[in-house]
């Protein structure tokens, strides 16, 4: 396999119009820290973005900043940290899980995969503060969308479409990002000793008060002393509060109240509230070796206990819920999970992804939640329209897509 790196725009443009006239597939790669998401890509070449690098804009004071696709994320939050700004929608960092090497990411991975973090229920995800972009089509040509504001109504939102798609479509070459200010404290409120069921509600009388909780999590009793929070193995459920150091105590006390009925809570400071959802994020919690794969099954946050618990899983099987129980992380044994998980999604709604797959297991073949025919046909006139020769990333994300 041979490796192409572009050093700017206008030869990730003639590398990328090279391959098409060759008709030769790429892997699209930046720093390599999430290369295992997903199938496995058969290609002649690799394309490599890693030295398409820099931030070419920051403006504090209008929350926006431009980057090449190839930057670090943490060159881009330890600037965004000299002004207290930060990317509100917490990306997961990948890295450890899939390569063994935390903060490798770079921007341009982090909008292909769409990230998010814990606090997803209160900012969204990557897709929902990409402001704008510059790529190359499977064409072969170069084009823009979007701008430096939310609200902008040039052309198409394809912002959307490449959110999410994995290099499928186009490589992008400059990204555009809204930036926000970063809350100035952080403090969790913590109840101990709950079921999965109790904690799913428990999550749901916070998320539905005006306590402005951003984020909840409940980790069960089973993997509850790799946090290190001396709660003496008792289930730990978890609501995230940020602002002011007032006004947090002040929404403490309510959510205190609110949550009575579950029992007496505590409040953890900063910074080990930081150190605690940074964990989660980014599922470091979770058994990871050859003989494990993890899981991400997202799925309506009411539904989260329910879907675990019909489950039936072994003692081995780790798991912990996000997203107030709309995010279930599962850390599984053995093969041929996919079709379980799915089939016990399809009830209730939602997706499972396999994110990281033991050694030699079938799973590998369908990573992603399968699509149904409409959505399948779909995507397949979406990418025939952008990389119409599948040059590039083909069967990243499905087969024959």
């Amino acid at each position: 396999m041979s490796h192409i790196k572009p050093e700017n725009a206008d030869q990730l443009e003639e590398a990328i119009k090279w391959a098409l006239s060759q008709e030769e597939p790429m892997e699209i790669i930046g720093s390599g820290s999430k290369q295992k998401l997903g199938r496995s890509v058969k290609a002649d070449h690799q394309l490599d973005v890693s030295a398409l690098t820099g931030i070419t804009m920051y403006e504090p004071e209008e929350l926006v900043l431009s980057a090449r696709a190839g930057t670090s994320l943490i060159e881009i939050q330890d600037e965004l940290i000299k002004h207290k700004q930060y990317m509100a929608f917490e990306p997961m960092d990948y890295g450890a899980l899939l390569k063994g090497t935390a903060n490798a990411g770079t921007i341009g991975g982090m909008v292909a995969c769409n990230l998010s973090g814990p606090r997803r229920l209160k900012a969204g995800a990557a897709r929902d503060h990409f402001l704008g972009f510059s790529g190359v089509s499977g064409r072969g040509e170069t084009f823009k969308s979007g701008g430096r504001v939310v609200k902008n109504v040039t052309g198409y939102d394809l912002m959307k479409l490449m959110a999410g798609s994995y290099g499928t479509l186009a490589v992008m070459s400059d990204i555009t990002i809204k930036v926000l200010p970063a809350p100035p404290e952080e403090n969790s409120y913590a109840l101990y000793g709950l079921s999965d069921e109790q904690a799913n509600k428990a999550m749901s009388v916070a998320l539905n008060s005006s306590c402005e909780v951003s984020s909840a999590a409940h980790i069960p009793q089973g993997i509850v002393t790799r946090i290190s929070l001396g709660t003496n193995d008792r289930a730990i459920t978890l609501f995230r509060l940020e602002g002011h150091g007032p006004s947090i105590t002040y929404r403490a006390n309510k959510l205190a109240s609110l949550l009575n009925d579950f029992g007496k809570g505590s409040l953890i400071a900063d910074p080990e509230s930081r150190t605690l959802w940074q964990k989660l994020r980014d599922a470091d919690i979770l058994s990871v070796s050859e003989e494990r794969s993890i899981w991400r099954i997202s799925l309506p946050p009411a539904q989260g206990s329910t879907f675990v618990e019909g489950l039936k899983l072994e003692d081995q099987s780790e798991y912990f819920y996000d997203w107030a129980g709309g995010l279930v992380w599962l850390s599984l044994t053995g093969d041929h999970n996919a079709a379980v998980l799915r089939d016990a999604l399809k009830s209730m709604g939602g997706h499972a992804t396999l994110v990281r797959p033991a050694k030699d297991i079938e799973d590998t073949e369908s990573p992603q939640h399968p699509l149904d025919p409409g959505e399948h046909a779909l995507m397949k006139r979406i990418k025939d329209n952008f990389d119409p020769k599948a040059i590039l990333n083909p069967g990243r994300l499905y087969a024959d897509l």
